[in-house]
């Protein structure tokens, strides 16, 4: 009888613990969704945004120009006498003579002595012969965030400024350097919509991205 009374009083005391920790389990539960939830819905950070802008922008890679040594006959994306060789020739990198079919290129000793010593620089064999090479002029990086605007819970435009840094070969191929500005202005437009001319010394650049919420992570919408 004592036994039985124990029993009963160890069960009744057990239950309210019971309950108490399954209510305690309850509202931490109910608490980690509620944060996961605000936490999931908060706007994008520009810290989140610094990340993925320059992850993009160290993917697009440098601005690379390229360009054939031998006998050179035009092609559908290289109409010869465009003016990237002889941008190249004023720069004293290659050499131009006249050809029946073409031009005969060649690479000056100066030209070769800048070309290899590019990171980045390659050299490969066509299958007309000729010699096709292709060298880095800047790299894109990245500054700052300008402004991150909202465009609901999941989406943002996030504005950012970016510069080039610039290698040697550079100076050719800015668009606000001597050379590029002896040409005339439809020759220069040419080598800024084709050959990778632009303003590599100038002052920073602004642009934007879209970006959209995927779950908790924020990334640049696929087409």
């Amino acid at each position: 009888m004592f036994e039985t009374e124990v029993e009963m009083e160890r069960r009744s005391s057990f239950l309210p613990l019971l309950l108490m920790l399954c209510l305690v389990v309850g509202i931490a539960g109910l608490a980690t969704y509620v944060i996961l939830q605000v936490r999931g819905r908060t706007p994008l950070s520009a810290q989140q945004a610094s990340g993925i802008v320059a992850a993009k922008l160290q993917g697009s890679g440098p601005a690379v120009i390229h360009f054939r040594t031998g006998l050179v006959e035009p092609t559908i994306d290289e109409k010869l006498p465009d003016p990237n060789y002889r941008l190249l020739e004023k720069a004293g990198i290659v050499k131009l003579a006249k050809a029946p079919h073409g031009s005969m290129v060649s690479l000056t000793t100066e030209g070769e002595r800048l070309m290899t010593g590019l990171p980045g620089f390659k050299k490969s064999q066509e299958a007309d012969g000729t010699f096709l090479y292709q060298a880095p002029v800047a790299q894109r990086q990245f500054i700052s965030i300008a402004g991150i605007n909202m465009n609901g819970a999941d989406n943002a435009i996030v504005e950012y400024n970016w510069k080039w840094v610039p290698n040697a070969l550079a100076d050719v191929f800015d668009a606000a350097g001597p050379l590029v500005k002896s040409f005339n202005l439809w020759e220069r437009q040419t080598l800024i919509n084709k050959y990778e001319v632009d303003f590599y010394h100038g002052n920073p650049t602004r642009s934007t991205l879209a970006l959209v919420r995927n779950g908790r992570e924020w990334k640049i919408p696929s087409r």
